[in-house]
């Protein structure tokens, strides 16, 4: 029997990123469902704050030089690699200048968010399925953490599921403790439509927020977890209302045991 693969798109990875809940679930959570005999690739953004040189990322080549229109302009796609040797697990980073070289991730250092936060999941979104596509790596179940990776589920439901790779992916998404102050950008709806994708489809950026962004990670996915202790009671509200596969909140000492069950459930 082949091993089952699971596709980790993750916001943020200690020790990459300083630690939080996310960043150390996202870094130990793959390596225990390798040690649980899967097989897995793990994503996540090359932020500015990553120190290349310290945690030895390199370029893959062979994968990086595509080109993605993000609001009428080409922004190059480069694919950087790193090994947490102690997991026996490779991280690859999805890489542009534009897009990740500044010192903050999704805030400045005033606690702003940054404007061009919905070009940004748009382009590691596809940035991350368009790498996977080239590695020719199928996945049977995509694990998606945090706001950064909302846009992933509508995508591949949408926008790949003709790809014989993504064509029996099934798509999970994590909701934590993440607050926003302002609006997301006024064109946003209009930066996330690509092929495939309608206007009807993401009717929830009519409004354009951060809540309702994680609202379309919600509606398209095969199920939720709730990846924090507390999390937005609107996004709690709406995941109960859409009568999804659902897991709630696991502590650390039992979340790995869990989330393999619920991956169980969703394959």
């Amino acid at each position: 029997m082949e091993k089952k693969r699971v596709l980790f798109i993750s916001q943020e990875i200690t020790p990459y990123l300083p630690e939080s809940e996310m960043s150390v679930k996202s870094r130990f959570l793959p390596q225990g469902i390798q040690e649980k005999g899967r097989e897995i690739r793990t994503f996540m953004p090359r932020y500015g704050s990553v120190n290349e040189r310290r945690n030895q990322l390199h370029e893959v080549i062979r994968l990086s030089g595509m080109n993605l229109v993000i609001n009428d302009a080409d922004h190059p796609l480069i694919i950087k690699v790193a090994s947490i040797q102690a997991a026996r697990m490779q991280v690859y980073f999805i890489d542009n200048e534009d897009y990740f070289h500044r010192k903050h991730v999704l805030k400045d250092s005033k606690g702003k968010e940054f404007d061009d936060n919905d070009e940004r999941a748009v382009f590691f979104a596809r940035g991350v399925l368009e790498t996977v596509i080239k590695l020719r790596w199928a996945p049977d179940l995509i694990h998606c953490h945090g706001w950064l990776t909302s846009l992933v589920p509508l995508y591949i439901k949408k926008a790949y599921h003709d790809d014989p790779l993504f064509a029996n992916s099934k798509v999970v998404y994590s909701v934590y403790n993440e607050n926003f102050k302002k609006p997301l950008n006024s064109n946003a709806r209009q930066n996330v439509l690509i092929d495939g994708i309608a206007n009807e489809d993401v009717k929830l950026l009519e409004e354009p927020t951060y809540e309702n962004m994680s609202r379309l990670g919600i509606e398209y996915a095969d199920g939720v977890i709730q990846g924090s202790e507390t999390i937005n009671p609107a996004l709690s509200e709406y995941t109960q209302s859409r009568d999804k596969l659902f897991l709630s909140y696991h502590p650390e000492e039992t979340y790995l045991d869990a989330y393999d069950e619920f991956y169980e459930k969703v394959f």
